[in-house]
């Protein structure tokens, strides 16, 4: 069954009250900062007690200097945006306000960690296994996540050669906001990175470190 106000990562970022948010990978995040913990734990229970938000709810994560937040829409086939998450967004982002919490963009991403095979269905069982992960309803050959949405995504890249000795490969992704992406490559850089390649930016660039361990720098842009 297809979700009827579904929209796109675009369609979210262009929504009217949701400055505060950032469409990553696996939803869109805002991290309200507080002046304390107990600050950031009233806020979590504020948001908690919003009328209605059981019907759809966020994940929240609390720490000592502020709250993160994600909103994201999932049914059987669906894994995305709605405006469902534009609604709550507003609303969590005016209780915000309110309390005096500030919104730093620069505190969201995500991460996405991507095992690589020449045959993925093959190693796929394995990491169902080992990790308790379950298959993503909407994507069950690719994706796996977490069923207490706590660590990261895993995604099963096919390869197109293993490397010597028949053996695969396994790197990370990390997902941030648009406009602090070049940044953070250039961050990576100059601690020793270098680039391996750059043709799909600003949707990723694919760096490593001196030994050849890669990471992505990935964001939404241009990928609707």
């Amino acid at each position: 069954m297809s979700v009827a106000d579904a929209i796109s990562a675009s369609g979210f970022r262009e929504s009217d009250g949701v400055e505060d948010w950032r469409v990553l990978s696996d939803g869109a995040y805002a991290f309200f900062r507080t002046g304390s913990f107990a600050a950031a734990a009233r806020l979590a229970g504020a948001i908690g007690e919003l009328p209605g938000i059981d019907e759809h709810h966020p994940d929240v994560d609390l720490r000592r200097d502020g709250v993160t937040v994600r909103l994201i829409t999932i049914e059987d086939d669906y894994f995305g945006m709605s405006g469902r998450d534009v609604d709550v967004a507003r609303r969590i982002s005016a209780l915000a306000r309110d309390r005096g919490a500030t919104a730093d963009t620069s505190s969201v991403q995500s991460y996405l960690v991507i095992p690589g095979a020449p045959a993925t269905a093959e190693v796929t069982p394995f990491w169902e296994a080992v990790l308790g992960y379950r298959r993503r309803a909407d994507s069950p050959d690719d994706d796996l996540v977490d069923p207490q949405d706590r660590g990261p995504g895993f995604w099963f890249e096919r390869m197109d050669e293993p490397r010597p000795g028949g053996l695969g490969a396994i790197h990370v992704a990390v997902w941030v906001p648009g406009e602090h992406a070049e940044s953070r490559v250039a961050a990576a850089l100059a601690a020793g990175g270098r680039m391996v390649r750059d043709q799909d930016a600003p949707a990723s660039w694919t760096l490593a470190d001196a030994f050849g361990n890669e990471v992505d720098v990935a964001t939404t842009e241009s990928r609707d």
